[in-house]
């Protein structure tokens, strides 16, 4: 389904400017004649991908200064998703003045970052993530045509889903950059998963070394032990909790929250936050604000309470007073 017919819907605000303006507006679409490339003492590599899954199709066109390798002119025609043609065209432009072997070194997480309009924010919504992929393929099939080698042999990763060719450097930089906790989330954003499915875990049809499911746990056990890295960054920080401003300690608050607090409360079915911090004479006073079960708790404003004023008291500060809301 194309964009056009979700205009109406929210998922258009789910596309950057970008992708919009290169959608309607591509700056490489177009070919490159072998007299074009004559007038450039160049040579004219064409190479064509498609991608079974989506239907979607591109054709590269380079011309290539065979003296230094530098890519001198690269365009592009795409059979396709309006995303597959911003990202064709995106792939096209970044392909242009690098030799040959800095163009492989190109990704689709390349093209969808350069598709963005603020870094932290994705391009495009998560079901059209794979229409970046085929950049990393169409790349290495002229890359190869030119050094008239097999293009097995840019292969330099582990493809864990052979369906939609996405590498493990690929998966785990995608579910790192958009904080994806679930294989249903990876295989939206980059269709890994989608087909066969023997990607996913064991059991299926093909084995594996590595399956979507331990790239979501090894995601996971990463994050808890940044949590802990930063309660024990805070905690080294005592001295300095005193002199910080208040946003640099709500931010030392709420890590030792995470780190040592937090899955205490969630254990019993609750939860809290951190509302305001403020200066009373020589307390630093912390307002918190139970939630779930803590809400209703008989110990919460006892046992509970001095125990969290306690972790921030050992880690923090001796003049923190917590106080609920």
């Amino acid at each position: 389904m194309g964009i056009d017919s979700l205009v109406g819907g929210t998922i258009w605000d789910e596309y950057s400017d970008k992708v919009s303006n290169l959608m309607n507006n591509p700056q490489n679409m177009g070919e490159i004649t072998e007299e074009q490339a004559e007038t450039m003492n160049a040579k004219l590599i064409v190479a064509d991908f498609g991608a079974e899954s989506c239907g979607d199709a591109v054709r590269l066109y380079w011309a290539v200064d065979t003296k230094t390798d530098k890519i001198l002119s690269s365009k592009f025609k795409s059979f396709g998703c309006g995303t597959a043609i911003a990202s064709s065209d995106t792939m096209a432009e970044l392909c242009k003045d690098k030799t040959v072997d800095e163009a492989v070194k190109i990704t689709n997480i390349d093209v969808e970052l350069a598709m963005r309009d603020t870094p932290d924010v994705p391009a495009v919504p998560p079901q059209k993530m794979h229409c970046s992929v085929m950049a990393y393929d169409v790349i290495k099939k002229a890359a190869a045509i030119y050094m008239g080698v097999d293009m097995a042999s840019f292969e330099e990763e582990v493809i864990v889903c052979e369906c939609a060719r996405v590498s493990l450097s690929t998966l785990q930089e995608v579910i790192k950059l958009n904080d994806l906790t679930s294989v249903e989330q990876v295989t939206d954003y980059t269709k890994a998963g989608a087909f066969c499915k023997s990607c996913i875990r064991s059991g299926g049809h093909e084995d594996k070394d590595v399956y979507l499911v331990d790239l979501v746990a090894d995601y996971e056990k990463e994050k808890l032990g940044a949590k802990a890295s930063i309660g024990k960054d805070a905690s080294a920080s005592v001295g300095d909790f005193n002199t910080m401003t208040i946003v640099q300690r709500i931010k030392a608050v709420d890590a030792i929250v995470d780190a040592n607090i937090r899955e205490m409360l969630v254990m019993d079915g609750g939860d809290m936050e951190i509302l305001d911090i403020k200066e009373n004479g020589e307390h630093i006073d912390v307002y918190i604000r139970y939630l779930g079960a803590c809400s209703g708790c008989a110990s919460s404003g006892t046992d509970t309470l001095y125990g969290i004023e306690k972790i921030f008291q050992d880690k923090l500060s001796a003049n923190i007073r917590v106080l609920p809301i």
